[in-house]
C-alpha cells in the first residue's frame, strides 16, 4: 500500500470513530485493523510487541507517580493554602479574585504536573467564590479552565514527560524550556483579567497587606518546595525525571500524613487506587497510540510528509505554524498523550528538515496541545470547569476565545523568539545543545 492510502484509511477511520464517541484508545486500535488485514508483514504479535516495548519505557513510569502526587496534594488541602497566598499577593488588584485564579494555577501547576488536576482542585472553590462576588459565571468558568492550561506548560508536566520519553528529548531540558512561556501566558491572562475588571467593574478581593503575604507564604512554603526539589534534582543530576516523580510522591506523603496530618493511611490507599485507575487509562491509550504510530512509521509516512510539505515551504516559521495548526486541530478531538505519540514522531522529521531546534519544536507543540484542553468538542479542562459551574460548555466560549487569543499571542512570540523557551535550558543544561 502507498503512504497516501494508509493515511486515508487510518486517519479517516480514527477520526470517524472518535466522532462516534468511541473511546480514543479503542479508536486508535480499531484504526489499525484494516492495515493488519491487508498487510501480511504487519502481524498481531508484532504490534503487541511494540505495545509492550512502550509500556516498558522507564520515563513513562513518571505518569502514575505525578498523578498520585497531585491527588495527595489536592486532598491534603494544599490548593487552599495556595489560594490564601495568591489572595494576599494579588487579591488587591481590580478583579482580584480572577487574578488569584491565574496565580493559583501557576503555583499549583508547579506541584501537580497536570492541568486536569489543577482545574479539578480549583473549580469547586474558585468558581462559586467568584460568582458570589458578582463575577459573570461564564467569565469565572473561562478563567478557571484557561488558567489550568498552565499546569501542562509550567514544569513539571506530564505532557513533557511523554514527549521526552517518546521522542528521545531531554525531559529536564523540556521542564526548563516550559517555565518562561508558562509564566508569560500567566501574565498575559492576568492582564486580560484586569481589562475585564475595568470594563465590567469587577471588585477587588482584599487590601494589600505585606504581613499577610508573609504569613500565607510561610504557610505554603513546604508545598512550594516540591518543584524546587524536582527541578533542582533533575538539573543537578541527582535523579532522573522518573525518580523525581517518585520523590514527589514521597514528599507529598510526608507533608500530608506527618506534617499537616490531613490524610490517613486509609485515605492514601483510596488515592492510590484512584491514581492507578487514571494512570491505567492513560497508559492504555499510550500503548494503542504506540501501535498506531509504529504502523505509520512502517509505511514511511514521516518521510512522505517531509517530501510533500518541504516542497511547499522550507521557511521554519511557516512550517512551525503549519505544525501548530495541525496540533491545534488534533487537540480538539484527541487527548494530548496519544496525540504526542502519534503525531510527534510524524511531524518531528518535518521540523528537523527545515532546521527547527527539537526542544523549541517540543515546547511549541506542547503549548498547542495544552490549548486543546479548552477547545470543544474535547476540551477536557473546559468540560470539568463547566461541570462545577453547572453550565453548558458552549456558554463561556466568548470569554474562552479571549483567553485563547492571549495564549496564541504568547505562542507566536515563542515561535519567532525561540530564546523565550531556550534561554534556561541553554543556561543550565548546555550539553543538550552540544555546547561544552
Amino acid at each position: 500500500m502507498t503512504p497516501t492510502t494508509v493515511i486515508l484509511i487510518m486517519f479517516s477511520l480514527m477520526f470517524g470513530l472518535i466522532l462516534l464517541r468511541v473511546p480514543i484508545a479503542f479508536a486508535l486500535g480499531f484504526a489499525v485493523i484494516p492495515i493488519l488485514i491487508m498487510t501480511p508483514a504487519v502481524t498481531p504479535v508484532l504490534l503487541l510487541q511494540r505495545m509492550m516495548i512502550q509500556f516498558g519505557s522507564f520515563v513513562l513510569l513518571a505518569i502514575p507517580f505525578f498523578i498520585l502526587a497531585a491527588r495527595i496534594m489536592a486532598r491534603a488541602g494544599m490548593a487552599e493554602q495556595l489560594i490564601r497566598f495568591a489572595t494576599a499577593l494579588v487579591g488587591w488588584l481590580p478583579g482580584g479574585l480572577a487574578c488569584v485564579n491565574v496565580v493559583v494555577s501557576v503555583l499549583f501547576g508547579t506541584v501537580s504536573a497536570s492541568s486536569n488536576a489543577d482545574v479539578a482542585a480549583n473549580s469547586p472553590i474558585l468558581i462559586p467564590a467568584m460568582v458570589k462576588q458578582g463575577y459573570d459565571v461564564n467569565f469565572s468558568t473561562a478563567v478557571t479552565a484557561c488558567s489550568a492550561i498552565l499546569g501542562s506548560v509550567i514544569p513539571p508536566s506530564i505532557m513533557m514527560v511523554v514527549w521526552g520519553g517518546t521522542l528521545n528529548v531531554s525531559t529536564g531540558a523540556l521542564f526548563l524550556a516550559g517555565f518562561v512561556p508558562g509564566v508569560t501566558c500567566g501574565l498575559g491572562q492576568m492582564g486580560l483579567c484586569l481589562l475585564y475588571a475595568k470594563i465590567r467593574k469587577y471588585p477587588r478581593d482584599t487590601k494589600f497587606v505585606p504581613k499577610n503575604v508573609w504569613l500565607t507564604g510561610k504557610e505554603c512554603v513546604l508545598s512550594m518546595m516540591t518543584p524546587v526539589i524536582i527541578i533542582g534534582g533533575i538539573m543537578g543530576g541527582i535523579f532522573t525525571p522518573t525518580e523525581a516523580s517518585a520523590i514527589a510522591v514521597a514528599y507529598a506523603m510526608l507533608l500530608s500524613m506527618v506534617v499537616f496530618r490531613t490524610i490517613t493511611p486509609k485515605d492514601f490507599l483510596d488515592l492510590l487506587g484512584n491514581a492507578l485507575k487514571t494512570a491505567s487509562i492513560i497508559l492504555f491509550a499510550v500503548g494503542c497510540a504506540s501501535i498506531y504510530a509504529w504502523v505509520v512509521s512502517f509505511f514511511h509516512i514521516p518521510r512522505f510528509l517531509v517530501t510533500a510539505l518541504t516542497g511547499v515551504t522550507t521557511n521554519p516559521h511557516i512550517m512551525m505554524f503549519i505544525i501548530i495548526g495541525i496540533f491545534l486541530l488534533v487537540g480538539c478531538f484527541i487527548d494530548a498523550v496519544p496525540a504526542i505519540i502519534i503525531f510527534g514522531p510524524l511531524l518531528m522529521p518535518l521540523a528537523m528538515s527545515v532546521g527547527i531546534q527539537p526542544i523549541h519544536f517540543a515546547i511549541c507543540c506542547v503549548m498547542s496541545l495544552a490549548f486543546g484542553l479548552v477547545t470543544p468538542p474535547y476540551g477536557l479542562c473546559l468540560l470539568i470547569a463547566c461541570k462545577f459551574a453547572d453550565i453548558n460548555c458552549i456558554q463561556p466560549i466568548k470569554e474562552v476565545a479571549a483567553f485563547f487569543g492571549v495564549m496564541m499571542l504568547v505562542l507566536t512570540l515563542v515561535v519567532f523568539i525561540p530564546d523565550i523557551a531556550l534561554f534556561l535550558p541553554k543556561l543550565f543544561m548546555p550539553e543538550v545543545f552540544g555546547i561544552f
